[in-house]
């Protein structure tokens, strides 16, 4: 790998992102719901190759509207 500074940065985006596809499979929500938010990790996911540092912004604000999702602040509209 060319960077091999940003070695620690891949591996917690990875372990975020892992995180994130357990906590999107474990909601109770309809299938639609489970497959837009899975969408939006797979483009994270691929924006994360070209981009690390722009796909862990992205990562940090799913997470966060997924935290606000189960604390019921947010509707399943909104996400």
């Amino acid at each position: 790998m060319e960077h091999d500074g940003q070695l620690p940065m891949y591996a917690a985006v990875a372990d975020q992102l892992k995180e994130a596809h357990a906590r999107v499979r474990a909601l109770q929500v309809p299938e639609g719901v489970r497959m837009a938010l899975a969408r939006k990790l797979l483009a994270i996911t691929a924006a994360a190759k070209h981009d690390l540092a722009g796909a862990a912004r992205r990562l940090e604000r799913f997470g966060a509207d997924l935290d606000d999702f189960e604390e019921g602040s947010r509707t399943e509209e909104e996400l």
